[in-house]
């Protein structure tokens, strides 16, 4: 009886499926019938004239789209923006495959670290498996081609009944991040409605486009100091790990070329697996067809963009054998139209020395009004051609997911290092923490040896080491993070003349070097009771009991953290100057009777405070905390001053951002003991004429680095330069007391406009005599002098970009000028790219030299550049305090 009822229930059931598959394509049509369109929603077709769709409307508008699609997309709100406002992931497939997503997920991460599967199992997964593509919009927010294409593509996806786009929602899961700067573009929303109608139409912003790195935000990859960096990557690196392509969609400028589409130019940067460059020129040749097909003019690949660039998110991807892929098209001004006269187009960038056609760049564009419709069009060719290719391609896509991480274990568990072993005993083991967990975020395999180990050399590793092995998928990525790194100097990196070529940002991303943390390389392997790390390390500190006073380590950046939320507390506290009962130059000192907000802040920070059984030393000082200024202008903003101020507010400093007005009103004594100025020209700082305040990073290495050009293209109120008068200002400020700090090339309007004897070494230069394009170089500290406490003496590099360098020039007053760090006299480059080493042997590096009754700080390197290089953050904390 009771299985024929199972049996009646079995039979219900299928005629139920039956009845719900014939009824699924009308299901389907009266879904499809239901959803609107952008143009419906908006009230204006995307990509009109002087049109834009604000991000909170998109917001909407995507939250519509999820109730109308029959649950073929989901929103996901990963959570707020630096500036708190909805940062969207948006998932698109068949509403089969969303109703499996978990599962999905679980075969790619299989599929992408296929260690210990058998072929049949991988042949299985990869049946069970769909595509994953990633595509990203409008990183850089003035570049609105991509963020104001997506809701039509999401449109697209939903709406079209013909085999194509069946294909890729059966077949492909969209990740799709429609803004990846949600702040950015709601600024160049506002902006544009600012001055539309006005003479400054379509001009950029005066200001930076995200709070803290204008268009710096896609150098943060590979550190993810950003929260939308953050999301991403958790997306990319974690829940999917990892997608098999993807594509972040940029502009470029208006004059060249109308859609740069991969593969990148050279030179290739080793270390991925073959596939993956093979991957970018298959999608790529994808795309140009697809642009051609649709009769889209101006498209060129395997030019201008190199294939070795900066670890953002298109660049570090491919060493987690992803295809990452960028495409750049010409921009217009924001909405508006802009005319290119033919004689305008010009070629002279990477493989397009002229303006012609050849075989990557076939069908150039003849001029003519150029429109924000043209940019959507060619992007979302671009959007729709990556899906439709991995859509037909999907066993083979899947497959090769399989053989790029099985390939790279194997290459990593043959080649040398085998491991890299980050020992516990650190000069900051806070800062080797943070690394740890930066790599964790990347999806890097590391273990943690609870008892330590001894080399067949004799090298002893304490317990808690940390091993780090390249027998896994990322083995690429690990070794440029924790290896070495040395940039290409052949002919692909000279011109004809021999010049170098400038890279196209940094000559190294090396991570362990920029935070100053110790990695060695190991050519064999560690056993022992290894256990791997499934979550971020935690640390906490510890509060001694019962002391006269309470010391804290000078050399952990995160002191400095500790020291900042003690003074908010009011907790008064010393800093030793002489190394004396185990205290070393730069040992913090806490007054004891505050032991319970000692403990809340060792919970903070993670830093230990150690009970002394006996009163401060005498060589100690009282510490006082500055009042710090940092000088903030328009002009497209200063991204060097962005990441400033992200670095003093994640370690709890003060300060006060002062723009060129406040500057030229002078008596900053009477509110400052310290003003920053943060890397930029002298010209950019003084307003002269000659200032260039929108050249990104990505025009050149000089000062004035902003996020898209500015100038005179906008309101009085709005333009830069603390002039004459705030020249004088600052003098006077020093001449009284007061402390300049000059960031990188601020240095140089020290030394010109405060008439320091100084010299900048590498002034006036060529190339082909000094070349130091983003690289790390060997350096030696004074840790006996104040602005140096808690550095070590050598054996940490700096991280330079073509910046200043110093030697003291005539005066007959040597002795107000001190050397705080110098270059070493031989072997300076550590990683990247050094032409001329002579230039910097054994001259200066740091300066403090007294002026008046005040003194300036020229820090020539790059201390804390994009909040990434922790090794020498101390010597700008150091500055903030005395």
């Amino acid at each position: 009886m009771n299985n024929a009822i199972a049996i009646h229930r079995k039979v219900a059931d299928l005629i139920l499926l039956a009845l719900i598959v014939a009824c699924l394509p009308a299901m389907q049509a009266q879904a499809q019938a239901q959803i609107t369109s952008p143009g419906a929603f908006f009230g204006f077709e995307l990509g009109s004239d002087r049109k834009m769709a604000r991000w909170d409307r998109m917001v909407e508008y995507y939250r519509l789209l999820e109730k109308e699609s029959g649950g073929r997309l989901k929103v996901t709100d990963m959570g707020p923006s630096t500036m708190g406002n909805p940062f969207l992931l948006v998932t698109i497939s068949s509403a089969g495959n969303m109703n499996k997503l978990d599962r999905l997920r679980e075969v790619n991460a299989k599929l992408s670290d296929p260690r210990g599967l058998a072929e049949q199992e991988m042949k299985t997964l990869v049946n069970e498996g769909r595509a994953v593509v990633c595509q990203s919009m409008s990183l850089h927010a003035t570049e609105i081609g991509g963020t104001q294409m997506a809701p039509e593509l999401a449109y697209d996806l939903l709406v079209r009944k013909d085999e194509e786009a069946q294909r890729i929602l059966d077949n492909v899961v969209l990740l799709l991040v429609p803004s990846f700067n949600p702040d950015g573009a709601i600024m160049v929303y506002d902006w544009y409605q600012k001055t539309l109608g006005s003479e400054y139409e379509g001009s950029n912003l005066p200001y930076l486009y995200h709070k803290y790195a204008g268009h710096d935000n896609n150098r943060d990859a590979f550190q993810t100091n950003l929260i939308e960096s953050q999301y991403l990557a958790k997306v990319m690196f974690r829940d999917w790990s990892v997608p098999q392509a993807y594509v972040d969609h940029h502009h470029m400028g208006s004059n060249g070329a109308r859609i740069y589409v991969p593969p990148y130019a050279e030179p290739i940067r080793p270390l991925s697996d073959p596939l993956v460059w093979r991957e970018m020129s298959w999608y790529g040749a994808h795309i140009a067809y697809k642009e051609e097909e649709a009769g889209l003019s101006g498209v060129i690949n395997m030019a201008q963009y190199s294939g070795w660039g900066h670890f953002g998110f298109h660049w570090i991807t491919p060493f987690h054998n992803i295809a990452g892929m960028l495409t750049e098209s010409a921009s217009a001004r924001l909405a508006t139209p802009i005319y290119i006269h033919p004689d305008q187009l010009r070629g002279g960038s990477r493989n397009l020395p002229a303006y012609e056609a050849q075989t990557i760049f076939p069908n150039p564009w003849p001029g003519g009004w150029w429109r924000l419709r043209d940019i959507m069009d060619r992007q979302k060719v671009s959007a729709w051609a990556t899906l439709d290719l991995a859509a037909r391609n999907r066993e083979t896509v899947l497959w090769n997911a399989a053989q790029k991480a099985r390939r790279q274990t194997e290459r990593g568990q043959q080649g040398k290092p085998s491991v890299y072993v980050i020992p516990s005993n650190q000069h900051d083991l806070l800062t080797a923490v943070k690394m740890i967990n930066k790599l964790l975020v990347q999806g890097v395999e590391i273990h943690q040896h609870p008892k330590g180990f001894t080399t067949s050399a004799g090298e002893i590793y304490p317990a808690g080491s940390y091993v780090v092995s390249m027998a896994q998928p990322k083995m690429g990525l690990i070794r440029y993070l924790l290896g070495r790194t040395f940039y290409p100097d052949n002919e692909w990196t000279r011109n004809r003349d021999g010049s170098p070529m400038r890279p196209y940002d940094m000559g190294t991303d090396t991570m362990f070097e920029f935070m100053g943390v110790r990695v060695d390389p190991l050519n064999e392997l560690v056993s022992g009771g290894l256990q791997k790390l499934t979550g971020p390390v935690q640390t906490a500190g510890r509060v001694g009991r019962g002391g006269a006073a309470y010391r804290f380590d000078g050399r952990l950046n995160d002191s400095f953290r500790a020291m900042n939320l003690l003074s908010d507390k009011g907790v008064s506290m010393r800093r030793v100057d002489k190394a004396e009962s185990g205290m070393l130059p730069g040992d913090f000192i806490a007054a004891a009777g505050s032991e319970a907000v000692l403990a809340e802040v060792a919970k903070q920070t993670g830093v230990d405070f150690t009970a002394l059984s006996a009163s401060p030393p005498q060589a100690s000082h009282e510490l006082k905390r500055l009042r710090v200024g940092m000088l903030q202008r328009y002009g497209g903003g200063n991204m060097d001053e962005g990441w400033t101020r992200l670095v003093l507010e994640q370690f709890g400093f003060p300060y006060t951002t002062v723009m060129d007005a406040e500057i030229r009103k002078g008596n900053l004594n009477a509110r400052f003991d310290i003003i920053i100025i943060p890397d930029d020209s002298t010209a950019s700082i003084t307003g002269e004429r000659g200032a260039e305040p929108g050249a990104g990073r990505d025009a050149g290495a000089g000062g004035g680095r902003g996020s898209g050009e500015a100038g005179p293209s906008v309101p009085a109120e709005y333009r830069s330069g603390i002039g004459t008068d705030g020249v004088n200002a600052l003098r006077a400020f020093v001449e009284q007391g007061g402390t300049m700090v000059a960031l990188g090339g601020a240095s140089n309007f020290a030394i010109e406009r405060l008439g320091m004897s100084v010299r900048n070494v590498v002034a006036g230069k060529t190339s082909m005599e000094y070349w130091c394009p983003g690289s790390t170089l060997n350096v030696k500290f004074d840790n006996t002098h104040a602005l140096a406490y808690g550095m070590p003496a050598e054996g940490l590099a700096v991280t330079m970009a073509n910046s200043p360098a110093f030697e003291i020039g005539a005066t007959d007053r040597g002795d107000r000028y001190e050397t705080i760090v110098r270059y070493a006299n031989h072997n300076l480059l550590q990683s990247g790219w050094l032409i001329g080493e002579k230039t910097l042997a054994g001259k200066a590096a740091m300066i403090s030299a007294a002026v008046g009754e005040g003194r300036v700080i020229l820090i020539g390197f790059r201390t804390q550049h994009r909040a990434q290089t922790h090794g020498t953050y101390k010597l700008l904390f150091n500055a903030l305090v005395r």
